[in-house]
């Protein structure tokens, strides 16, 4: 099964025909998609099911796939005390024509609405029951131990990674070397967690990661609104406070400061100013 387009790479599945890949997974799960549910991104596609289930479509270049392979949501599947839609099951094959896998997981449904995009430009309206479910789910997952290795952006992370994205934007004298590593959802932003009742989905690339990887992710997509971006760091101080955690805010300011920022991100001017500090607090450690 392919996908007409001049490369592999430039395939964008919110332009590019889908219904074969659609009628695969219908058949291989014995389901009926919704059309109207029909959510398409660059490279994933959602429906809901004629059984009260979302099947995830993914299509992922071979070599963006790791030697612990890309079934992340099915592997989260067995994390205790984590809010998460259950896994019921998936299909996996490979393209006959392109370097290209793909790959559909059925869970249950959501129990709310996400909370909106991946950065937001608005406080949402968040009781404290939600904070505490957030809380709840972190530091359950933190607990958990495994071998796999957290993947944001498709990209494994590691410390020669971390070194560099930090070091292209940062200068001074302090180590940048990750004390702990821990399970984390590594793509931890408000598109992927649901309010009023919390859940976190979107699975596949978690794994172990440094400390406090996931607070900093949440805040950066915070930060356009500082009233919940100071919320994050309150709710998340644990995490914030540690060295790792520090080394995190820097990672993650380097996201919204580096070369492929946008030069509009009203996130810049508080990540500068966050950064500065930081600095000063691990040259001082």
């Amino acid at each position: 099964m392919t996908l007409s387009a001049s490369t592999s790479q430039a395939v964008d599945l919110r332009v590019q025909p889908v219904d074969a890949v659609l009628d695969r997974v219908a058949r291989s799960l014995q389901v009926r998609f919704l059309p109207e549910t029909v959510v398409r991104k660059r490279r994933t596609v959602g429906a809901r099911t004629d059984r009260e289930t979302w099947v995830r479509i993914e299509r992922r270049l071979l070599d963006k796939i790791t030697d612990q392979g890309w079934n992340g949501a099915e592997c989260a599947a067995r994390l205790d005390r984590v809010a998460q839609p259950a896994w019921q099951g998936c299909v996996v094959w490979r393209d006959t024509n392109e370097p290209v896998m793909w790959r559909a997981d059925e869970t249950d449904l959501l129990p709310a609405h996400p909370i909106g995009n991946a950065i937001l430009s608005e406080a949402p309206e968040l009781p404290d029951e939600w904070w505490d479910g957030l809380n709840a789910s972190l530091d359950a997952l933190t607990a958990h131990r495994t071998r796999r290795l957290a993947t944001p952006d498709t990209q494994t992370i590691t410390q020669a990674s971390v070194t560099e994205s930090i070091r292209v934007v940062f200068s001074g004298d302090f180590d940048t070397t990750v004390q702990r590593w821990v399970p984390a959802h590594a793509d931890l932003n408000w598109a992927n967690i649901t309010a009023p009742v919390f859940s976190l989905f979107d699975w596949e690339d978690w794994g172990n990661a440094p400390q406090g990887l996931d607070s900093a992710s949440l805040w950066g997509s915070s930060l356009a609104v500082p009233s919940l971006a100071d919320r994050v760091r309150h709710e998340r101080r644990r995490d914030f406070e540690s060295r790792d955690g520090k080394l995190m805010t820097l990672f993650a300011c380097s996201k919204m400061l580096g070369p492929y920022a946008h030069p509009a991100d009203p996130r810049s001017e508080p990540a500068r100013r966050m950064a500065e500090q930081v600095i000063e607090e691990l040259q001082a450690d």
